[in-house]
């Protein structure tokens, strides 16, 4: 087991972060049985590894903004990381997947370059780059709005989607970005990926005339129509992106 006082590996901190992005904050202390699982696969202690993450938290601006400050000396390697991550998510969630991986394995590799992908990737590099990406966002957004749909409160995991604000073909670097991600039920998670929904700068639902016009039957009135105006409810952490949600009502949204 590494000693306490032991500088933290890069393969540690991203599946410390891992976890911060995944746990409910609530649930990152020491005492939670995932925390202590981590600890003893990455040889550290359950309280180091939840002071990690709560030092990932504070990093986060909707975070700061409840007055969340770090429990110990944020390392200038916790702060590269989560710049890293804002700039290209979906590298560092698939670095922060295929690191816990490995330690579940049982093998760890010191060498970083080991996580990417070689030029010209085989079709199975791709897939399981998607899959770990894919992942990662799922569990990310679905845990930061504590497993409810945004707009309806459901709290039906079968049913829930991480929706992507800007598709994920569009813009490669936001594919894991919570930031990009709603937590929708899959028929408003549909419609939002199709233009036929989206919100207005106060996160209030916009539904397209598309819908208004083309509703004959009562279910489609009381799920979609009737819902215009709806405020969408806010996570506490990784709050959607305001330039994102911009992007879709000019690019995806079906005005018309």
């Amino acid at each position: 087991m590494a000693r306490k006082d032991a500088g933290w590996t890069r393969d540690q901190l991203l599946v410390a972060f891992r976890l911060y992005c995944r746990t409910p904050f609530g649930k990152l202390h020491r005492g939670n049985p995932e925390i202590i699982a981590l600890a003893r696969l990455i040889g550290r202690t359950p309280s180091a590894v939840g002071m990690k993450a709560c030092n990932f938290a504070a990093l986060d601006p909707a975070q700061q903004a409840r007055g969340i400050k770090a429990l110990g000396n944020l390392s200038r390697a916790d702060r590269i990381l989560w710049e890293e991550f804002a700039l290209d998510s979906e590298a560092v969630a698939a670095q922060a997947e295929s690191a816990y991986e490995r330690f579940v394995a049982g093998v760890r590799v010191a060498n970083d370059e080991s996580m990417a992908l070689p030029d010209g990737p085989t079709e199975t590099a791709r897939l399981v780059r998607i899959r770990r990406v894919q992942g990662f966002f799922r569990e990310s957004v679905l845990s930061a709005y504590e497993g409810r749909c945004a707009l309806t409160g459901l709290a039906l995991p079968e049913v829930l989607n991480a929706s992507h604000i800007i598709p994920w073909r569009v813009e490669v670097n936001r594919r894991a970005d919570p930031r990009n991600g709603l937590c929708l039920n899959a028929l408003h998670d549909r419609a939002f990926d199709r233009g036929l929904i989206t919100f207005d700068e106060q996160w209030k639902m916009v539904v397209s005339p598309r819908v208004d016009l083309g509703v004959t039957n009562e279910f489609a009135r009381h799920s979609l129509v009737n819902l215009a105006g709806s405020k969408l409810r806010l996570p506490n952490r990784f709050q959607p992106d305001p330039v994102a949600i911009s992007y879709h009502r000019e690019h995806v949204y079906r005005d018309g």
